[in-house]
């Protein structure tokens, strides 16, 4: 049995590598050899999800920085803190570099002989005929033009600017989130002298590289900046796709969805797909049964609905952190502030936030 997945960005590799460690054959087609992975952007991926890619997909402890605490705060309230998450003795979420995870997956499917990966022409679409099972990670080709172009999308008109600050040596293992009166700004720590920056600004805010470098060292709280990286930006939008699967062609990664980086959930939400994609292909092996286009009709029975209400999770999130900077009013910044004191109701954030789902 082969499957064949269609694009080589992280993805698509990170779902070569589970396929292949249950011994299934793998095709990866490509028509861009080289992937252009910035190295200025990093992932946050949460605990449970580690422990998952860990045991099940590959090792990425060596490259993780862990942190133990979420602090979340708001402009409209000075340097009083909204809210917080934190795990006693135990990390709540990690960072790592994209290239890092793209460069391990890559190097080591390169040995394996499970996987296979060629390039292929732009407009050909007779090589899908060819397997039971196609799983579309590419959002480009022109297999997502034809038949995946039906879809829930809003434009936040904003970007997010990332980048990388170099600091002085300190314990850096607390995540801070910052909504500010321009939008909301994230300082993820990679090491203990560097952190990553990503600021999500509207576009009707003009701001050029170097105004974004100032607006990163005014709202710095703890760090002594030494130099601040190469700035890049990309379009904010969100996206639902309203069908999953062609045939026997089934969408994966950011055709499914995409969401505000706000919470740093985009990478988690594959992964949990991934997770549950995997528990069906376990299932239809057990049974000696196919692996064809049944499996993508139960993924998306199965996984649609979650990611619609989580991704509007996330959505709301947005919505209302907005509300409160085009309002400049301290009451949902309060509101949000007593609500956090109730033990349980931080206990269902962390569990939303960590596993994509309530309880």
């Amino acid at each position: 049995m082969t499957i064949c997945i269609l694009g080589n960005g992280l993805t698509a590799l990170t779902l070569a590598k589970a396929l292949t460690n249950q011994n299934i054959y793998v095709n990866v087609l490509f028509n861009k050899k080289n992937i252009d992975i910035n190295k200025n952007r990093t992932i946050g991926i949460s605990k449970s999800n580690i422990d998952f890619l860990n045991k099940n997909i590959i090792n990425i402890n060596k490259f993780l920085w862990k942190l133990k605490k979420i602090e979340i705060y708001s402009d409209n309230l000075e340097k009083e803190k909204l809210i917080d998450f934190e795990k006693e003795n135990d990390q709540i979420f990690s960072t790592v570099k994209n290239y890092k995870l793209y460069q391990l997956l890559k190097n080591n499917l390169s040995k394996n002989k499970y996987f296979n990966s060629r390039l292929i022409p732009k407009k050909n679409l007779s090589y899908t005929n060819k397997y039971d099972l196609v799983i579309n990670c590419d959002s480009l080709n022109i297999i997502t033009k034809k038949y995946f172009n039906k879809k829930f999308e809003k434009e936040y008109n904003s970007k997010a600017y990332t980048s990388i600050i170099t600091h002085e040596k300190i314990l850096n293992n607390i995540a801070v989130q910052i909504f500010t009166k321009k939008g909301p700004l994230a300082f993820l720590p990679i090491s203990d002298t560097q952190t990553s920056i990503v600021y999500s600004i509207p576009n009707f805010v003009y701001e050029t590289k170097e105004n974004i470098k100032k607006l990163i060292a005014d709202k710095n709280i703890k760090y002594k900046i030494k130099n601040i990286e190469e700035i890049n930006n990309f379009d904010l939008k969100f996206l639902n796709l309203r069908e999953y699967h062609h045939n026997n062609i089934l969408a994966f990664g950011e055709l499914l969805h995409k969401i505000h980086p706000l919470a740093g959930q985009g990478f988690n939400m594959t992964i949990r797909d991934i997770k549950l994609f995997l528990s069906i292909i376990k299932n239809k092996l057990e049974l000696g049964l196919a692996l064809d286009k049944s499996v993508s009709i139960e993924f998306e029975k199965s996984v649609k609905h979650k990611n619609l209400i989580f991704s509007n999770g996330v959505d709301f999130v947005h919505k209302f952190f907005n509300f409160e900077r085009k309002t400049n009013s301290k009451f949902l910044s309060k509101s949000v502030q007593l609500i956090s004191k109730n033990s349980r109701i931080k206990k269902i954030f962390s569990t939303f936030a960590d596993k994509g789902a309530l309880f």
